[in-house]
């Protein structure tokens, strides 16, 4: 979620030091999260899940095609 930069928002005064730190420790959540992200979108699907998969795909009693 990007944060919002606009310095009129009220109480919020951001200083040079405080968009440094930002970019500084961005890239480090961001990479792990991204690495989270990316092997969890590797993990093959389990056989449970295709099956229930599959009867989901199957008409049922009654389904007018």
């Amino acid at each position: 979620m990007a944060k919002n930069s606009d310095s009129s928002a009220p109480g919020h005064s951001q200083t040079a030091g405080e968009t440094s730190a930002q970019a500084k420790a961005s890239p480090e959540w961001a990479d792990g999260l991204r690495k989270l992200y990316d092997s969890v979108v590797e993990e093959p699907l389990p056989d449970s899940f295709m099956d229930l998969l599959s009867k989901l795909d199957e008409p049922q009693d009654g389904d007018q095609a």
